[in-house]
């Protein structure tokens, strides 16, 4: 099925066909998106999904790409990325934050900061936008979202209607919800605790501290590749001990750093990731019995 000529035209500059999504993915890899579509607000957003609906389009909704790999083939459908009036954060109560679900982690931990509002420290470690945050329950150090999060607002698949979710809704597990794929979040409210401006600072700079001496950066990554096993037997030193450290395919290949991040040297291709990934998920079962779960997404053909 594809869009016919009406739809086009009528949401204009918002959407486009074929657009290349390695622009969009940290590991700056993926073929293109069938269509591509950037609502202004919700208004809008709704209406095309009604409009969607009767063309029985496949949706794929797109974060900051920080944890996501797109296969080569790019994605049928239609790839949904949330424009800038997502990403609009707010103090609406005391110690209470508004944001956008397009809103960048540390973006809001910033503003957090700037307002005097602790317990957010930790989003400054993680990449990627609040949005996808809340899905996977993210977390570094000891903290997670679950913790964080009052509610959140949703468009719902299924009768296009706006539902606010609380946290006593949703059910938090290790680096994930139960909220259903019917569910397009369009912003979170967050609460923190009052704290002075230099104590946050601290704290915030404490943790970027410690990322900065264990995880690689500046390079073509999407984090943590897999999931911890569990407390004792983290993710890397599985694949350490499992001797799988070393493994490349093409141009992917594994940091020195941190052998849990994956990496695109360059010209690698998604489906050398792919094949590394499963490379070393074969290798670690073999060697330690422990079946590892991915913690980034893999989307597309």
């Amino acid at each position: 099925m594809s869009l016919n000529k009406d739809s086009l035209k009528r949401y204009g500059n918002n959407i486009s066909k074929n657009i290349k999504l390695s622009n969009y993915s940290w590991f700056n890899l993926g073929g293109p998106a069938e269509y591509f579509y950037k609502p202004e607000n919700k208004k809008q957003l709704i209406e095309f999904l009604k409009e969607i609906r009767k063309e029985d389009l496949n949706i794929t909704i797109l974060g900051a790409g920080s944890n996501t790999l797109i296969r080569d083939n790019g994605v049928k459908g239609v790839v949904i990325k949330l424009g800038t009036n997502f990403s609009k954060i707010e103090l609406v109560e005391q110690n209470t934050i508004l944001a956008g679900a397009a809103a960048l982690d540390r973006k809001i931990s910033n503003f957090a900061m700037e307002n005097g509002v602790s317990n957010l420290e930790f989003l400054a470690c993680i990449p990627g936008s609040i949005g996808g945050a809340v899905i996977m329950n993210s977390g570094c150090y000891g903290e997670d979202i679950s913790k964080i999060l009052l509610e959140i607002n949703v468009i719902d698949l299924e009768d296009f209607k706006e539902k606010k979710i609380t946290n006593e809704k949703i059910k938090f597990f290790y680096r994930g919800t139960n909220l259903p794929q019917k569910f397009i979040i369009t912003s979170v409210k967050l609460k923190g605790e009052e704290e002075s401006k230099i104590i946050i600072e601290k704290k915030q700079n404490t943790l970027l501290n410690k990322k900065k001496m264990s995880q690689p950066n500046r390079i073509k990554t999407c984090g943590s590749t897999f999931k911890n096993f569990s407390e004792e037997k983290k993710a890397w030193q599985l694949i350490k001990v499992s001797g799988c450290d070393q493994f490349k395919e093409g141009d992917a290949a594994i940091s020195k750093k941190h052998c849990n991040f994956f990496i695109n040297n360059g010209k690698a291709k998604s489906a050398d990731i792919e094949k590394l990934i499963k490379k070393v998920k074969k290798t670690v079962n073999d060697k330690t019995g422990i079946n590892l779960e991915l913690e980034i997404k893999i989307i597309g053909e």
